[in-house]
């Protein structure tokens, strides 16, 4: 698919992998809308990038918030593509020093990241199904964001892990289910990347989680993110798949 005129939807598009995809698909030539609960940030992108692109307030949890998303896109005129980037990080054992992990931390880890995402694909899907195919008969694109905690979790990390993993696990029964409907899904696992969940991190932990990467040693740059998906946007044939982004790391137990 060829960006150049189509309308694209990115959740936690305000910032971070979510922010540079944005960026990516309107340089392509594309519209977009950002959907994202910060709002602050999300207007002032909309508002640096010009009319093409339009911020609309969306908890992805919301099945209302997510449908005047989708709204939005077609008062720009469709939607094409979908890009799925929010969701939240937490980090406990699951027995502690305190005593188990609070089951109300990992519903909310799995309802953002996970129930959030599924939220996204089946309402963006119903709408895609909509679309006038092309020559080659597809209808729509959509990519969601896994993590290498899918595969390599951590210690710490049960609750982040279940919920991307989850992620990970759903992309090929969808991608068969819409594709006589000519609608890619496609996931991306990213390693370690250059994020606001990073960029609290004090200089020397930083520079210990670079040298974890075998190559390049350092934390993935956003626009590598945008970069790749757009090229799953751009190729056909890719489908059903989840890539690896992360300089070939393989995450330590701890």
């Amino acid at each position: 698919m060829d960006v150049s005129g189509k309308v694209a939807l990115v959740t936690g598009g305000a910032s971070g992998l979510g922010e540079a995809t944005v960026r990516a698909l309107v340089a392509g030539g594309a519209k977009a809308i950002i959907a994202d609960k910060a709002k602050e940030k999300g207007e002032a992108l909309a508002s640096e990038l010009g009319d093409s692109v339009r911020f609309v307030e969306t908890d992805v949890t919301d099945e209302g918030q997510m449908k005047g998303a989708i709204a939005a896109a077609h008062d720009l005129g469709g939607l094409d593509i979908a890009v799925g980037c929010a969701g939240i990080g937490t980090a406990s054992r699951v027995v502690g020093r305190g005593g188990p992990f609070p089951l109300d931390l990992f519903a909310l880890t799995v309802n953002v990241n996970l129930v959030g995402m599924f939220n996204m694909v089946r309402l963006v899907g119903e709408s895609m199904m909509k679309n006038e195919p092309s020559d080659d008969l597809e209808r729509g694109v959509i990519i969601t964001t896994a993590s290498v905690a899918a595969f390599d979790g951590q210690i710490g990390q049960a609750a982040y892990t279940a919920s991307k993993a989850g992620v990970a696990g759903m992309t090929l029964p969808i991608a068969r289910e819409f594709a006589k409907f000519g609608i890619r899904v496609l996931c991306i696992a990213p390693g370690l990347f250059d994020t606001p969940m990073m960029a609290g991190l004090p200089a020397e932990a930083r520079r210990s989680l670079e040298a974890t990467v075998p190559y390049p040693s350092r934390l993935g740059r956003p626009d590598e993110y945008a970069h790749l998906a757009m090229s799953i946007v751009g190729n056909t044939m890719l489908n059903g798949e989840t890539i690896r982004l992360d300089g070939a790391i393989r995450m330590q137990p701890k």
